[in-house]
């Protein structure tokens, strides 16, 4: 098969290459940075939410698309019927995260924040979980069944390690230097699901090409729930291990816990809630209880990274702001550029 991959350089899409480039298969990603190809696997140098770059590959047909780009709803509204006529399976990337609050565990079929939500000024936005229904609905809307929607919800990999809304830059990185971790203590006490991109990938290997998937919804996501103040333990552990003494935690309360992070809607229609998810749909393709457990997967991750630990761009203003809460000061040498230097002492020593 010819298989078009948008954007899977991410947790998910760096394991889903590397499983098909063990395959027959034709697979052709598009990457906004130039890569090396090899076997099976090439590249193709562009931004895929560009209208001209992306017309010009979908002039070709393939079997099998496969989306992880993240879409304003009008920018998908602009492509999908040009997608839809360019393959015999569009996969899309969704989000568990579409899911409204529920007591027990979450189904395809379980009420979505965008049908139920009474909040006008969030449904007013295209905030991240919003739009993912929206565009959800197109392709429902379409007149079209050859789609398929997946939705994972926390991924995980050596380099994406997540705690609560944190990115492993907000919370990692403090504790490597030995600052205090700040987590909120509502997201704490909450139940989570946290999933491998290896095990989300395999899952959506196994539904390539397959017509009975059709016009369908997936979650792919691990059995097991986990509690946000277990997944915290496992981390702290291993860099206990990994430095010889238990980092720091602060558990703070989530009026001040918003200051550091300014999704509120993520924090307040998500992490807030208990998050437990019925995978029974997908298990008839891919053996779900072969999926790593939370606990041996976040600490071989954790573990693997802390061998190379790289880390993206750091929030300072975040940084300070946490940092004045407990009482510490980073070094400036740490800070890359004047102006980032002087944002830090800024919100450090003056700004609220």
């Amino acid at each position: 098969m010819k298989i078009l991959i948008l954007g899977g350089t991410g947790a998910v899409g760096k394991n889903m290459v590397d499983l098909l480039s063990n395959t027959d298969n034709e697979i052709v990603i598009t990457s906004r940075t130039k890569r090396e190809s090899h076997q099976n696997v090439r590249y193709i140098e562009g931004n895929a939410k560009s209208t001209l770059f992306i017309t010009n590959i979908l002039e070709e047909y393939w079997d099998v698309i496969i989306d992880f780009m993240v879409y304003t709803t009008l920018e998908f509204t602009e492509r999908v019927i040009l997608l839809l006529n360019a393959t015999s399976q569009y996969i899309f990337l969704s989000s568990a995260r579409v899911y409204a609050n529920s007591k027990g565990s979450i189904k395809e079929t379980s009420p979505r924040l965008l049908d139920i939500s009474t909040d006008q000024e969030f449904l007013s936005s295209d905030e991240y979980s919003l739009t993912k229904a929206r565009q959800e609905n197109l392709l429902k809307e379409s007149g079209r069944s050859n789609w398929t929607i997946i939705r994972p919800y926390i991924t995980y990999s050596s380099q994406r390690l997540q705690l609560g809304v944190f990115e492993k830059e907000s919370w990692l990185y403090r504790a490597l230097k030995r600052r205090t971790i700040v987590f909120a203590s509502d997201i704490h006490s909450k139940l989570t699901t946290m999933t491998s991109g290896l095990d989300v990938a395999k899952g959506i290997i196994t539904i390539i090409g397959n017509r009975y998937t059709l016009g369908e919804t997936f979650n792919i996501t691990s059995t097991r729930s986990i509690l946000w103040s277990d997944v915290l333990n496992i981390y702290l552990n291993v860099l206990e291990n990994h430095l010889g003494s238990r980092p720091k935690l602060l558990l703070d309360n989530i009026e001040n816990f918003h200051s550091y992070y300014a999704a509120k809607y993520q924090i307040n229609y998500d992490r807030l809630f208990n998050r437990e998810f019925d995978n029974s749909k997908i298990s008839k393709y891919v053996n779900v209880e072969s999926f790593i457990s939370s606990e041996n997967g976040l600490k071989e991750c954790l573990e693997d990274f802390l061998k190379n630990p790289i880390f993206k761009g750091i929030d300072w203003r975040a940084e300070a702001l946490k940092d004045r809460r407990t009482k510490e000061i980073a070094k400036l040498s740490e800070i890359s550029g004047f102006k980032q230097k002087i944002k830090y002492l800024l919100y450090r020593f003056l700004i609220n």
